[in-house]
């Protein structure tokens, strides 16, 4: 993980002061939330899910809840701005990390155009209340139409919180308190009085029960209306995006998270209990929703959602005195402070890119005197008018919703990933039941994904068109396939750029060549050198490529990385023998050694540089940590190499390969593993025997279903290796372990089990590797498109 002050060039430091309290985070996320979810969403909402609107808003405040708390946790250990970008960058496989930042950069830019849009309805709808003769049709200066005057407003509105961001955050923060404490204030006013509206009229309870009931649309209604809602409940990806100017964000992010979550979701049961129960449905109320019939006919919740956007703000007008106006405020606050919240969150995500060099470095610029992000500030409110201008919005905002859940998705999964691959991070708050919340939360997401592109929802209920959602759709390809170009044609090669600068080469023993295959192989251990050499150059042969030896020197993290350069000798001595072995072979071979303070880190970096193929490491044996698997250093490569990996453990000099087994239980690892078994065998002449284990006792028909796995890998041999094939009975591990004796060598690809239980290799395979006396290599293939992507584009600059 990057730190929060990356040094430019020149040597400065560009951060974030922090002067923002836990107050003024709260009201952000607070903000971000009860915007135009609660005012513009909740009348289209109710027509959604009927009288079940408040069962809708606390299932959604579930379904945030267990994607808040992996924030909580993540948000607490890594407080810098970018979010969940830079988690997702640190843990899981490129370009995931890009795809998070330029996902959520979108996302928030399409969510702050929303607000904008309901901003200027809002206001449009305040002046033909406020200003007499104005009606709802009114054309301004001669020709500017109601339309584009609403238009017109959320320029100006989007505009104006751009320059408030640009003055810097603690005058952020002051704008969002003001304006969020306005409409909560007016909201428990529409609450108090929708309530007592309720609770008072004769037969109230009929509006939540009566024909066609309680759910009218069914569990379909009730989905499609926390579909429809979803974006308003991101507001804690927006607190953590503020991590890196929070005092005590160790302490304060993980309340704000929580307490967000705490104030906002009462408030939307008890605005869609108050709108739903208050409302009567009068002649009038159905002039203004535009649709014919006598009241008897329409339910409060159906002629919510005809009313839309201004759904409960008509509502208002019944029970609130001044209500129409007074709502109007309200939403016109909503908008506005979420609209500032949004602003605030694209335009730090885009700068941690920038920072990343991931994005171009004018986004890392810093203003002199207001110390904000101005650049990113500004292009994030170009994109955000473009699309306020020129886009149907609604439509829009359903692709935000699905890269929302992508990247919420992202997130939960990284928090699984690093209780493994960073077991030292410093949490302040840790989620419990472990790795249940965030696999539930990702469940969770993809059952309402279906529903995030609204509009098929809405056109089920015979509600709205198709072509929005088309549009919603065809929108996030557009940005998807654009952040593909962006990556492999730009962000790739800067990132390689940047892992240069952070392991630094010292000395380079050849230019690696072009070749299509490259195995990297970290040496330092003479003892074992000579064998990963040669496994080596058997796969750089078989496979028509080279070999990258690596050599690390190592400083603590206190000492700059230049001061390794007097610890190089050593390393250096054994890296040219590491060459020769290979020159002897006739086989492409480099050599590079490079210094960083982690050894495993350096090992990764060099990876990506180089865009390798392949990296084989040799292990010593059991870690002695019951908290890693193989060894520290072993464990997070494997784990982090974006390549196919493979660790071998030498059980005594095999100078001689005659008989090669090869376990397998079929899958992609296990051809991995055949592959490297016909390299061996191609320059020993060995033979290898493929054997499958069935349980002891087993049937006939297991029996053949077992031939068929081991004949499946054994057809994959070319007709130059003798190759048998076996089924052993008993216990998986003891019968590989107790067959491996008769073994020159076992070769064995990681294990087909769950995500959960596949933390290294998986059980077998790494068990094998602990009891077998012989030499065992254990493969794991890399599952990524990446290599081939990226080369295509590679080829092209």
């Amino acid at each position: 993980m990057p730190d929060s002050a990356e040094a430019d060039s020149g040597g400065t430091q560009t951060e974030l002061s922090r002067d923002m309290s836990l107050f003024d985070i709260t009201f952000i996320g607070v903000g971000a939330m009860i915007g135009a979810g609660v005012f513009a969403l909740t009348g289209f909402a109710a027509g959604l899910a009927g009288p079940a609107l408040t069962v809708a808003f606390i299932i959604n405040g579930f379904v945030a809840l267990f994607t808040a708390m992996s924030y909580a946790e993540l948000g607490a250990a890594f407080p810098e701005a970018g979010g969940g970008y830079l988690w997702v960058k640190e843990a899981l496989e490129d370009p995931n990390g890009f795809y998070a930042g330029w996902m959520s950069w979108f996302a928030h830019a399409v969510a702050c155009s929303l607000y904008a849009v309901t901003f200027g309805t809002f206001f449009t709808v305040l002046a033909v209340y406020a200003i007499p003769g104005l009606s709802n049709d009114f054309v301004l200066f001669g020709f500017l139409s109601q339309f584009w005057v609403e238009k017109l407003v959320a320029v100006l509105v989007v505009i104006a919180f751009a320059y408030i961001n640009f003055r810097g955050a603690e005058e952020t923060g002051k704008a969002g308190v003001v304006v969020t404490g306005l409409k909560l204030v007016i909201l428990a006013v529409f609450i108090a009085f929708g309530v007592r509206a309720t609770l008072t009229a004769p037969h109230w309870v009929d509006k939540f029960l009566a024909n066609p009931g309680f759910t009218p649309n069914g569990a379909f209604g009730i989905i499609g209306a926390m579909g429809f809602t979803y974006i308003a409940f991101e507001g804690y990806e927006i607190i953590v995006q503020s991590g890196e100017e929070v005092v005590d964000p160790g302490t304060n992010i993980p309340k704000a998270v929580f307490y967000s979550l705490v104030i906002v979701i009462p408030i939307y049961v008890l605005v869609a209990f108050a709108s739903i129960g208050g409302i009567d449905v009068t002649p009038q109320l159905l002039q203004l929703a535009g649709v014919s019939g006598a009241p008897a006919d329409w339910p409060t919740w159906k002629i919510l959602g005809q009313l839309g956007e201004l759904g409960i703000i008509r509502a208002a007008g019944q029970f609130v005195p001044y209500g129409v106006p007074l709502l109007l405020i309200a939403g016109l606050a909503a908008t506005v402070s979420a609209l500032n919240a949004t602003v605030y969150s694209s335009s730090r995500v885009s700068f941690a890119m920038g920072r990343d060099r991931v994005l171009p470095a004018m986004f890392d610029n810093v203003h002199p005197e207001m110390r904000t992000p101005h650049v990113a500030i500004a292009i994030s409110a170009v994109i955000i008018v473009v699309m306020a201008v020129a886009l149907p919005i609604e439509s829009v905002a359903a692709a935000a919703d699905i890269m929302f859940i992508l990247l919420f998705v992202q997130v939960n999964w990284t928090l699984v990933r690093m209780r493994k691959t960073h077991p030292d991070l410093p949490r302040t708050f840790e989620v419990p039941y472990m790795p249940w919340p965030p696999l539930v939360g990702i469940v969770l997401q993809f059952i309402l994904t279906p529903f995030l592109v609204y509009e098929l929802g809405l056109q089920a209920l015979g509600i709205g068109t198709s072509n929005e959602g088309l549009i919603a759709l065809v929108t996030t390809i557009i940005w998807m396939g654009l952040g593909l170009v962006v990556y492999y044609a730009y962000a790739q090669e800067k990132e390689a750029e940047q892992l240069e600068k952070e392991t630094p080469t010292v000395i380079t023993e050849q230019e690696p060549s072009e070749a299509d295959y490259q195995v990297v192989v970290p040496v330092a251990n003479p003892e074992t050198a000579d064998q990963l050499m040669r496994t080596a150059i058997d796969l750089a042969r078989e496979n028509g490529g080279e070999i990258l030896a690596l050599s690390v020197v190592t400083v603590p993290q206190q000492t700059p990385l230049n001061e390794g350069r007097k610890f190089v000798g050593d390393e250096r001595e054994l890296l040219e023998h590491a060459i020769d072995i290979a020159e002897d072979a006739d086989v492409p071979v480099s050599g590079t050694v490079k210094i960083g303070h982690d050894v495993s880190t350096a090992i990764l970096n060099t990876i990506e540089q180089h865009d390798s193929d392949a990296v084989l490491m040799g292990w010593r044996g059991r870690a002695r940590s019951r908290d890693i698997v193989l060894g520290s250093n072993v464990d997070e490569v494997v784990t982090g190499a974006k390549c196919d990996v493979m660790v071998e453990r030498i059980g005594g000099r095999i100078e001689d390969v005659q008989r090669i087994l090869l376990p397998t239980a079929g899958g992609r690892h296990a051809e991995l593993a055949g592959e490297i078994a016909q390299a061996i065998a191609h320059t020993t002449n060995a033979r290898v025997d493929v054997a499958h284990v069935i349980p002891a006792g087993s049937s006939e028909s297991d029996h053949e279903d077992a031939l068929g796995v081991v004949n499946a890998l054994a057809s994959q041999f070319h007709d130059d290796i003798a190759v048998q094939t076996r089924v052993l009975e008993g216990d998986v591990v003891e019968s590989i372990v107790d067959a491996s004796e008769e073994y020159d060598l076992t070769i064995i690809g990681a294990s087909r089990e769950s995500l959960l239980q596949q933390l290294v290799f998986g059980a077998v395979p790494e068990a094998v590797g602990e009891r077998a006396k012989s030499t065992v290599i254990m493969a794991k293939r890399h599952g990524s498109v990446r290599s081939w992507v990226s080369r295509w584009f590679r080829s092209k600059r």
